[in-house]
């Protein structure tokens, strides 16, 4: 593949990358999963688990995959195919890019469906219908939602165009447009609830639940919980980061845009949990986790407080622009392929792929109903399956490529260019890329992978093929 059209949009500065990137990092996963893992694994002691994956792991693989996308010039495709042909290696790494680009695309297919899911919840919450709502009638309101893909198929629709109205735009007009009024309004919607939470009388009970250090429930479980999401909640292996990097001026830090980032998404995660058990504990409920702890347990919450159609409706809107801000940031190195490689036009590119991530999404709705007795990877439905592939397979083998790319294939003159480090950070950030990270993701991927029993089978045979690769490599040069 020749090196064809680059990237010539930029952002206006780096501050508009750093809330580009973290909108993208920022999703339902900080709202429902970061706080209720954290509380059930340690609190204090996980939180400290968890930012030490993000520093030795998230960090570095973050930093890489920016690197590569503003060294590349161009979508991940193309941008793997130029930094693969200057370093004189295998054409197969614009593999790479592709791998990012379609889950990217494969993850946004059910990811606005899920996402219709908050914007039927904020409307009906604007509309009073929480209002003194109980236990039993919250879980028949969810499960009557989930069984009527009419309605479920028309927020997903709702969702997407949205998405592709916003992507169409470009990079200054649609997405830094979008993202300068979602991310600011996002962070003082978090404030205003927050600063509702302290009056709660159970923010003191929400903040030992996160914080206070049990190492008790610590276990290897746990670390491995922490590896693997502070991996994937930084966008790593989507190709978004590095299509982000892609228009970042060579005048900005990565390293400084990089720990914003991470500091920004594990920030807004806490706070979010401090909001969501406050109120759930001052209403003597019990923590649930996932779907059923925004679309179940909260709204029996905001029905029976005061002042609850006012912050369940300001709640709800915080979910929905947490997910758009991530969705456009899904469609987006797709598009970007397609206008720089194929010469689609950009608006015309946007309203192809985005027609045909909705048609596949309508394999998710029926997954709640129609077809949920329908099995396509072992018991897995269509949205399962779909779910299964990108979260344990294409997400951590971009991440390790990446890395590996990075570490083994960059000259270090290369890499200097990107990473603004100094000598001795410099040695530790390739070292880390060489072998902590990729043997981290190995671990976590293998024991997503299979069951218990055969994690340690699994790991050693990646462990020795990865070996088998370092070997090749350090033998050619």
């Amino acid at each position: 593949m020749g090196q064809l059209k680059l990237s010539t949009d930029l952002w206006s500065s780096q501050t508009v990358f750093i809330l580009a990137a973290v909108g993208s990092a920022v999703g339902l996963g900080n709202l429902w999963k970061f706080p209720y893992i954290t509380g059930e694994n340690g609190g204090g002691a996980f939180v400290l688990v968890y930012l030490a994956c993000v520093l030795l792991i998230g960090i570095p693989v973050l930093m890489s995959e920016i690197a590569l996308g503003r060294a590349g010039k161009a979508n991940p495709v193309q941008a793997m195919s130029n930094l693969a042909r200057e370093n004189g290696a295998s054409r197969l790494w614009a593999l790479l890019g592709l791998n990012g680009v379609l889950a990217g695309a494969l993850i946004l297919s059910f990811y606005t469906v899920i996402a219709g899911w908050a914007v039927s919840y904020f409307f009906q919450s604007f509309s009073g219908a929480f209002v003194d709502m109980n236990a039993s009638e919250a879980n028949s309101h969810f499960d009557a939602l989930m069984a009527n893909p009419y309605e479920l198929l028309f927020w997903h629709t709702v969702m997407s165009l949205v998405t592709i109205l916003i992507v169409s735009k470009g990079v200054k007009a649609g997405l830094e447009r979008a993202i300068n009024l979602m991310l600011p309004a996002l962070l003082l919607i978090l404030l205003v609830l927050l600063g509702y939470a302290t009056t709660t009388g159970a923010f003191g009970k929400s903040f030992n639940f996160l914080f206070a250090a049990d190492f008790s429930k610590l276990t290897w479980e746990s670390v491995l919980i922490a590896m693997g999401h502070a991996f994937f909640t930084l966008s790593i292996g989507l190709g978004t980061m590095m299509v982000y990097g892609s228009y970042l001026s060579q005048k900005s830090s990565i390293v400084k845009a990089s720990l914003w980032i991470a500091f920004a998404d594990t920030a807004i995660a806490l706070i979010a949990g401090l909001v969501i058990f406050s109120i759930v504990f001052s209403n003597g409920l019990e923590a649930g986790s996932g779907p059923g702890l925004l679309f179940e347990t909260l709204p029996v919450a905001f029905g029976q407080m005061a002042g609850g159609w006012f912050f369940g409706t300001l709640f709800f809107a915080l979910v929905v622009m947490a997910a758009l801000s991530s969705a456009i940031s899904l469609i987006e190195p797709v598009v970007s392929w397609f206008d720089q490689n194929w010469g689609i036009k950009r608006e015309k590119a946007v309203w192809i792929l985005g027609t045909l991530i909705w048609v596949f999404g309508i394999g998710t709705v029926l997954s709640f109903n129609v077809w949920q007795d329908v099995h396509f990877l072992g018991e897995k439905t269509f949205f399962g399956t779909v779910d299964y592939l990108t979260s344990n397979i294409m997400l951590p083998l971009g991440g390790l490529l990446m890395a590996v790319f990075m570490a083994w294939v960059m000259t270090k003159e290369q890499i200097k260019t990107q990473i603004d480090l100094s000598s001795g950070w410099m040695k530790w950030f390739i070292l880390d890329l060489k072998w902590l990270s990729p043997i981290a993701v190995l671990v976590v991927s293998s024991s997503g992978l299979v069951a218990s029993e055969s994690v340690l089978i699994m790991v050693a045979i990646s462990l020795f093929l990865y070996g088998a690769y370092v070997w090749n490599v350090t033998r050619k040069n």
